[in-house]
């Protein structure tokens, strides 16, 4: 059984957040992206750019993965992985 992966943003309706293992934090999505609902398996569309201090993340959403693009700052440019749960949730 797949995890949840996205969880709505309390008192923020439309707005979800996933963990990014890039940047090592929480990225949000709003009523800008279009999002498929699905909490286990996401695909969110256009791509997602975030800017956390000095790194930027540029990323898209797809069936429970995420594809870090070239122009990522961070380690995991380039490269596609699942997503995963935030790390609160094994507390």
């Amino acid at each position: 059984m797949a995890k949840q992966v996205v969880y709505p943003v309390k008192n923020e309706e439309g707005s979800y957040i996933f963990w990014c293992p890039g940047c090592e934090c929480a990225h949000g999505i709003n009523a800008t992206w279009t999002f498929d609902g699905n909490l286990e398996q996401p695909t969110v569309s256009p791509s997602i750019l975030a800017r956390t201090g000095e790194t930027r993340c540029h990323s898209f959403v797809k069936n429970g993965q995420i594809r870090y693009l070239n122009d990522c700052s961070h380690e995991l440019a380039g490269q596609t992985i699942d997503l995963v749960p935030p790390p609160w949730e094994d507390e």
